[in-house]
């Protein structure tokens, strides 16, 4: 028999283990002999010396071949959603992290920034799947139940039936030391404006005030000072009525117009209260004018708002003020539901020793009682006192009273509303729901972060492959890393420089307002590319041994406003060298701040040019053995002194600087028309300059 040279073999009726890129292997049999092809002839004609004969030989019998049936092997199949992470894929596909790494080699995926917690693009994803000879399926969408919503809300309007007069809430907005206080202080007798540090109101206080007609009226005493923008704003929010006091002697500043836009965007109607009348320079009726400018029109000039002249210091028609509030008030018809539930805004929020977190309110509606469970922001308390402005307990509280609350359980922000729930196991339902809720918002603001820079990133790393098109693939590698060995050592560079000009800082404020305060300020700080501020911490309450071995951590300064600290504390500071910057007036803690920052900075150095000469004629001196070039010069600006520093200019080059060699007997000043100027090492030319300058 003839045994042929060729044999077919095709891979659909043979038994295949693999087939890669065109490379096959088969084993089958051929004359009941085990025979193996390991090559690239798939479904082609293969030449009989290419056979592995596995026990036996062939001795001139007929061959047949005896076709296995082909058992197709599946591919495994991986579950893919729209965004994974690389962690989440190479779980999926059952490999390690680095196979997704390998898998996503020579795309455009930057494997250099890439960590397990990296989110990946579909396509991306399938590419990864696709590269490990695997397929993807969709994986099938978890139908989660809607997480029902939890929260409270305020009620809606009351009946007006069940509705009762209130007191108004009169806040009291001006400029700084136009006599806010002081005005305070004389409605209600008392000596709070004394105990004022720098005259200035350091936080909103709620005050209620009954004349002696009987009637009542709360008031919110704002500070003036330019940081404290949030908190007049706050106190424009729940007022009826704002008495804007203007100094007759300074007349209308910027705390001033500000107080107005508050009022007018919170749509809350104004009393002018023009202070300080009693002065010789007063001129109330130039005040005002200038509230005209400011769509502010007093009765006389045809406009609607009143206008009363008092001075606060004297107690001068101070009565007359609180009547035209009054007035004012039942024209506005307040009224309010002492029945329900509780409503209020928390005006200020402090952290006691003796009672942990307290919060200012007014009541807006119902009346508030011991034992009232309340939720504000993410906060909430069982009420367990309540104490009015004077430090007396009280026991309830209805609409437009002020009053203190203790039973918090954190302390909430002002400004927050304040509603009552039906038990503890709501307000925790409430305040759960609300932080899952902060949680979600986070997490979509952090994902478009992540996708903003990864396509930042994405559209550098092309335009880089771009540039490199036409380099080989190891010259591409090779520029690559030498690319990001620099930005590396840049970036080193960089952090070095800015840790040199860091200034750690630690705020604790008295009151939440406060420190929001303080914060705003630094917000507004703009050079860091000189010295980065950077606050590690700020909180309410006096200043604690937690504080310092932060600030210690951090090699950081502790700012205090109206905070103290134990003794234990400041031994325990100044063992530590940690500096203790403890302030009672808010300006005094800014400059402060201010010259720390600028004790940070390099000193920068300033040059005055003095004089101004040209080379009028050149020569040398002969010196010992030396011959040293000399110019003679002609002042052309200024003065010359020997003194001084200077400089050879020629054209634009500096061809030296420094200080000229004496030349003593040749050394020649004549009213400061000609100079003789000698430096070594350099040839003069006529019409060289030359300049002197001090620093």
């Amino acid at each position: 028999m003839v045994i042929p040279l060729y044999i077919n073999i095709y891979c659909g009726n043979t038994k295949s283990f693999g087939m890669y890129h065109g490379n096959t292997r088969v084993f089958f049999e051929l004359a009941g002999v085990p025979c193996e092809y390991n090559g690239t002839y798939s479904n082609h004609s293969v030449p009989l010396h290419l056979l592995n004969y596995h026990g036996g030989q062939f001795k001139g019998q007929k061959i047949k071949s005896k076709p296995v049936k082909l058992e197709k092997q599946q591919k495994q199949e991986v579950e893919i959603k729209q965004r994974m992470t690389v962690s989440e894929l190479a779980k999926a596909m059952n490999k390690d992290i680095d196979h997704v790494y390998e898998a996503l080699l020579n795309t455009d995926v930057i494997l250099d920034e890439m960590e397990p917690d990296t989110m990946l693009e579909e396509k991306w994803i399938k590419e990864a799947v696709k590269r490990s000879g695997m397929k993807h399926k969709w994986a099938k969408l978890v139908e989660t139940k809607v997480r029902e919503n939890k929260d409270i809300q305020r009620q809606p309007p009351p009946d007006p039936a069940q509705l009762v007069p209130r007191a108004p809430v009169v806040t009291i907005m001006g400029h700084v030391d136009h006599g806010k206080t002081t005005l305070l202080d004389s409605l209600r007798k008392s000596q709070i404006a004394a105990q004022e540090a720098g005259g200035i109101t350091q936080h909103i206080g709620a005050f209620r005030v009954e004349l002696p007609s009987g009637e009542k009226i709360t008031f919110l005493d704002t500070p003036g000072h330019a940081a404290f923008s949030a908190m007049r704003a706050r106190g424009a929010m729940v007022t009826d009525i704002v008495i804007l006091v203007v100094a007759a002697d300074d007349g209308v500043m910027n705390q001033t117009t500000e107080s107005i836009q508050h009022a007018k965007k919170a749509k809350v109607p104004i009393i002018v209260a023009v202070n300080k009348c009693d002065k010789p320079q007063a001129d109330p009726q130039r005040v005002k004018e200038e509230l005209v400018g400011h769509d502010v029109i007093c009765e006389e000039f045809g406009g609607e708002i009143q206008a009363i002249h008092v001075s606060a210091l004297k107690g001068d028609n101070l009565l007359e003020l609180a009547e035209a509030t009054v007035t004012l008030a039942e024209v506005l018809e307040l009224k309010g539901d002492p029945t329900g539930l509780v409503e209020g805004t928390v005006i200020e929020s402090r952290s006691d020793k003796g009672k942990g977190p307290v919060t200012t309110a007014i009541i807006q509606r119902g009346t508030l009682r011991k034992g009232c469970t309340l939720v504000a922001g993410k906060c909430w308390a069982k009420v367990r006192f309540m104490f009015d402005e004077y430090d007396q307990t009280v026991s309830e509280a209805g609409p437009s009273i002020p009053v203190e609350i203790v039973g918090w359980k954190d302390l909430p922000s002002a400004g927050e509303e304040i509603l009552e729930v039906e038990s503890e196991q709501r307000a925790r339902e409430v305040v759960e729901w609300r932080s899952y809720m902060e949680e979600q918002d986070k997490m979509k603001e952090d994902l478009q972060a992540i996708e903003a820079k990864q396509k930042q990133h994405q559209e550098s790393y092309k335009k880089d492959r771009e540039s490199m098109a036409h380099l080989s693939w190891r010259q591409r590698r090779a520029a690559l890393y030498r690319a990001n060995k620099h930005k590396l050592s840049h970036r080193l560079s960089e952090k070095t420089e800015t840790e040199e000009l860091t200034l750690p800082i630690i705020v604790k404020g008295d009151v939440d307002g406060s420190v929001e305060a303080i914060l705003n300020i630094l917000e507004s700080y703009d050079a860091d590319d000189q010295c980065e501020l950077d606050v590690v911490h700020f909180g309410v309450g006096d200043i604690s041994e937690r504080d310092i071995n932060l600030a210690e951590t951090f090699s950081g300064t502790i700012y205090g406003f109206n905070v103290a600290a134990n003794k234990s504390v400041q031994q325990m500071a100044a063992k530590k060298g940690i500096p203790l910057r403890l302030h009672r007036v808010i300006y005094k803690l800014i400059d402060d701040l201010k010259d720390e920052l600028s004790s940070k900075l390099t000193p920068s150095t300033e040059e005055n040019i003095i004089g101004e000469a040209s080379v009028l004629a050149t020569f040398d001196v002969t010196v010992g053995k030396k011959k040293i070039p000399v110019a003679g010069c002609r002042v052309q600006k200024g003065q010359l002194d020997k003194k001084m520093k200077f400089r050879l200019i020629r054209g634009r080059n500096i061809l030296w600087e420094g200080k000229p060699m004496p030349v003593k007997y040749m050394l020649i000043y004549c009213l400061n028309v000609f100079f003789i100027f000698s430096c070594i090492g350099f040839l003069f030319r006529i019409r060289d300059n030359t300049e002197t300058s001090e620093g």
